[in-house]
């Protein structure tokens, strides 16, 4: 029921292991890291495709995250700016939608349907990435979902559809 926000992913770039692994893949001890980043409140929107661009930042940005990731507590308060952004309104409303389909799978379960049912709630698995590559695997998720969902309510019917092909 977790997503990757923006403290999650300080977090990630804070720890040691990240710096440790960094520096096991490379020689030298100036080791300088630059990170494409897209913020949700400053990046500019491309006018062709819609999308966040990303922008580059220099090493300094490590002192940021290391910031940012001891202000998870801020997570879902009043004080989370990045819990305003559209991408994390339609992550928190996912979760309302899994427990809801949640419970749906677990009340109709049938030795029939069980396969379609597992399938269903292994869907929010396809959701990956962030910002626009997120967004364009929640719409194939939920495409995935609809057909589950036919299949889970009529399993004899998919399942005749899936000997037919």
């Amino acid at each position: 029921m977790a997503y990757k926000d923006e403290y999650e992913v300080a977090r990630l770039y804070a720890s040691p292991e990240f710096r440790k692994s960094v520096e096991a893949q490379f020689e030298g001890d100036n080791i300088e890291l630059r990170f494409s980043l897209a913020p949700p409140m400053t990046s500019k929107t491309d006018p062709i495709t819609g999308e966040q661009l990303k922008k580059e930042y220099g090493p300094g940005m490590e002192k940021w995250f290391h910031r940012l990731a001891k202000l998870k507590g801020l997570r879902g308060t009043m004080f989370d700016v990045f819990g305003r952004t559209e991408e994390r309104k339609r992550e928190r409303a996912l979760i309302k939608e899994y427990r809801v389909l949640a419970e749906k799978v677990i009340a109709d379960l049938t030795p029939e349907n069980h396969a379609f049912g597992v399938a269903l709630l292994s869907v929010p698995e396809q959701i990956r990435g962030y910002g626009h590559v997120k967004l364009r695997h929640i719409d194939q998720a939920k495409a995935e979902e609809q057909r589950l969902l036919q299949a889970f309510a009529d399993p004899k019917a998919a399942n005749l559809a899936q000997a037919a092909e």
